[in-house]
């Protein structure tokens, strides 16, 4: 990354658009940040020389998010929609959460009883019928 005059261009760029949305300041010094933020962006200060890591689940998920939010373009969720794509994640792995229907919640309710039966706090009577409920799945 270059700096200018030692500084970071990125920061510099944060503070201007800072000073563009600052209530208190004037007409004046917000035209003047724009000028110069529009300066910095078409010399090229303050842009990314890399891709983003589409193995990143931060990053996938920060376009997932993208594609949810209602104050958000068109053209910036197609953007979203091909970087997604271009990750490779598939339609089942895009959804907010798991589902828990199928094998997947029998098998959460059956590691359930499995943990009422190694629960010192639980009494006979539950971890009995714990007992035969993973007799009747052949779970144990």
């Amino acid at each position: 990354m270059s700096f200018v005059d030692g500084k970071n261009p990125n920061n510099v760029m944060g503070g201007l658009k800072a000073t563009i949305n600052n209530p208190k300041v004037s007409e004046e010094a917000k035209e003047s940040a724009r000028e110069r933020l529009n300066e910095m962006a078409e010399s090229g200060f303050g842009r990314k020389e890399a891709t983003p890591d589409l193995n990143d689940n931060h990053v996938i998920g920060g376009y997932k998010a993208t594609l949810r939010n209602d104050r958000v373009s068109d053209e910036a969720k197609a953007h979203a929609r091909e970087m997604i794509d271009a990750a490779g994640v598939s339609e089942d792995s895009q959804s907010r959460s798991y589902t828990t229907e199928g094998d997947e919640h029998e098998n959460h309710v059956l590691g359930g009883y499995k943990g009422t039966l190694k629960n010192p706090n639980v009494s006979e009577s539950v971890k009995e019928h714990a007992k035969e409920v993973l007799d009747e799945h052949d779970a144990l």
